[in-house]
C-alpha cells in the first residue's frame, strides 16, 4: 500500500504559515500577561485576582486557537477526497 499524496498550492502554504504566526503571536501576548501578573501577585497577593481572571479568559481562547489551527493543518495534510476525522467537543479545561 502506498502512501498517501497531497497537494498544497503557494497560497494555501502561505495562509497556514500565517495562521501559525498569528496563534504563537497571541500565545506569547497571552503567556507574557499571565507572567506579568504572577510576578505582581508573588509582591501582591491582591493581583491573584486579577491573575485567576486573565487565565480563565484568555485559556480557552488560546486552546480554540490551537485546535482551529491544527485543524486547518489536518485538512491540507488529509489526501483529496478522504472524509474529515469527527472533531470532539471542547472542555473549559487548558
Amino acid at each position: 500500500m502506498s502512501e498517501p499524496t497531497f497537494q498544497m498550492t503557494r497560497e494555501e502554504l502561505q495562509a497556514l504559515v500565517e495562521k501559525y504566526r498569528e496563534v504563537k503571536h497571541n500565545i506569547n501576548n497571552t503567556l507574557a500577561v499571565v507572567m506579568a501578573l504572577s510576578e505582581l501577585s508573588q509582591r501582591n497577593p491582591a493581583h491573584y485576582e486579577k491573575l485567576a481572571k486573565a487565565v480563565l479568559a484568555r485559556g480557552p481562547d488560546v486552546v480554540q486557537q490551537l485546535q482551529d489551527f491544527q485543524n486547518a493543518l489536518a485538512a491540507k495534510l488529509r489526501p483529496p477526497g478522504s472524509p474529515a476525522p469527527q472533531s470532539q467537543p471542547t472542555s473549559g479545561l487548558l
